[in-house]
């Protein structure tokens, strides 16, 4: 078995299960390239305390890039002991470059070291999934560009309320998924700090350069206080939050388009590379996609809510509950990768049908404008909502469309009524009206489009 890096205090046998409870190298492996990275560099830093030699730190640092050439060459073999990615790369160097590698650890503590690691592999997925982000906003806005002058039922309480642009609901999502993207953009900010340095909690005591350890690994900045060091694991939550929010917006959106691919709507169908059949009914196409999509913000919020309840009541400062912060965490960029990629694939393969949505457009989704007709020649708009809503009535209780109502009708209502009103009935018309920034008419749509396309080249 192999000695642990915490051994020497004690004599008695580990119980078994034990061991299996308190290790975390099924899941923590994953990390093993940033583990490295950051031990070379720490290897370094050593050399430069004067506490290496050159030939102990060339010794360690090669002897850790034969290590991750075992990784990555899918030949690294687990062994009993390894409880974490720590002891089992610590625990492989040994074997391959002997009683150097003992000095490695030389005034590091897995503390530190374990929040260093999260710190640089959380970095790197957030560049990943930042991409991905983008990928997903990119198709959306080349989308609404292209399918700008498509019309279709704007919803409230998912009643039929005014029309809009399909573009202009399309870029009502990218809005949100914007807004997630600063947020990402600023949660990585406060990621890339270094912890490493800290100790086990009081700091390290050999004079180790930490602002040139940081600058060597990429990050911004170090910890001001060891004990804070070791122990936080904010930006693990802020990034869970981010997680579970950015899933709570594809959720919408899949929600969305779960309703207007069924029958009943009819304005997109979904490719059949994103939707499955039912084992029982040959007819059916399930849009099984966005249902995940939707499905899996549940889980998002859940790993949230689990990691904050561990964080609630801990002592300072590192205590094993922090064990408890990766699984969540892999788990969220996984989903979150895979969510934001089927988004995109999900959005760019679906077909619009433009007839089934114009004739979701009803006359009575004007009453609003017809309401406006009479501001526009000095009615109070109290006034005017109340008599467009007698005219509702008037022809609900006719049996006819709103646009069918007769002039001689429309002045029973309201003396101001006149020819022109016949203007009202076009929904055409009606979003070119709501031409103010962040409007439904066509200029203001291709400004939203402008401002994304501006934005997304910015990088």
């Amino acid at each position: 078995m192999t000695k642990k890096l915490w051994g020497g205090r004690f004599t008695g046998k580990t119980d078994p299960l034990m061991e299996k409870f308190n290790a975390s190298i099924v899941f923590d492996r994953q990390m093993w390239r940033v583990d490295l990275r950051g031990s070379q560099a720490y290897a370094r830093a050593l050399e430069r305390a004067g506490l290496l030699t050159q030939f102990e730190a060339e010794q360690i640092v090669d002897g850790l890039e034969r290590v991750a050439g075992e990784w990555e060459r899918g030949e690294f073999v687990i062994v009993e002991g390894d409880e974490d990615i720590h002891t089992a790369n610590e625990r492989r160097l040994t074997e391959l470059i002997g009683t150097t590698a003992g000095k490695l650890h030389t005034g590091r503590s897995r503390n530190d070291q374990v929040a260093t690691d999260v710190r640089l592999w959380l970095r790197t997925e957030i560049e990943l999934l930042r991409r991905h982000q983008r990928d997903l906003i990119a198709a959306a806005v080349e989308r609404a560009a292209v399918e700008i002058d498509i019309l279709m039922p704007g919803y409230t309480h998912l009643q039929p309320a005014q029309p809009v642009r399909w573009s202009h609901w399309l870029l009502s999502h990218v809005w949100a998924w914007q807004r997630d993207a600063h947020r990402l953009d600023e949660l990585a900010t406060r990621v890339n700090v270094m912890p490493l340095g800290s100790g086990a909690l009081a700091g390290n005591p050999f004079a180790i350069d930490r602002v040139r350890l940081a600058e060597e690994l990429g990050f911004d900045a170090i910890t001001y206080n060891s004990m804070d060091g070791v122990s936080d694991r904010d930006f693990i939550a802020e990034f869970l939050f981010w997680a579970a929010l950015t899933m709570i917006h594809l959720s919408r959106f899949a929600e969305d388009l779960i309703v207007y691919s069924s029958h009943e709507f009819g304005f997109v169908t979904l490719a059949d590379a994103y939707s499955t059949g039912s084992s029982l009914m040959p007819q059916k196409k399930n849009p099984d996609a966005l249902e995940l999509l939707r499905g899996k913000s549940g889980r998002s919020m859940g790993q949230l809510t689990g990691l904050m309840a561990t964080l609630k009541g801990l002592p300072s400062t590192y205590n094993k509950d922090l064990q408890e912060d990766k699984e969540p965490l892999f788990d969220a960029v996984a989903t979150l990768s895979g969510s934001l990629q089927i988004a995109c694939g999900v959005l760019a393969t679906l077909t619009v049908n433009p007839p089934f949505m114009r004739a979701a457009l009803v006359p009575e989704m004007l009453a609003t404008d017809l309401a406006e007709y009479l501001v526009r020649r000095g009615v109070p708009f109290r006034e005017a909502h109340h008599v467009a809503g007698a005219a509702v009535q008037m022809a609900e209780l006719q049996g006819v469309p709103l646009s069918e109502l007769e002039l001689a009708d429309l002045q029973k209502l309201h003396g101001t009524f006149d020819a022109d009103v016949a203007e009202v009935w076009s929904f055409d018309r009606s979003v070119e009206r709501r031409d103010v920034d962040g409007g439904s008419s066509r200029r203001a749509v291709l400004a939203q489009i402008a401002h994304l396309r501006t934005w997304l080249a910015g990088g």
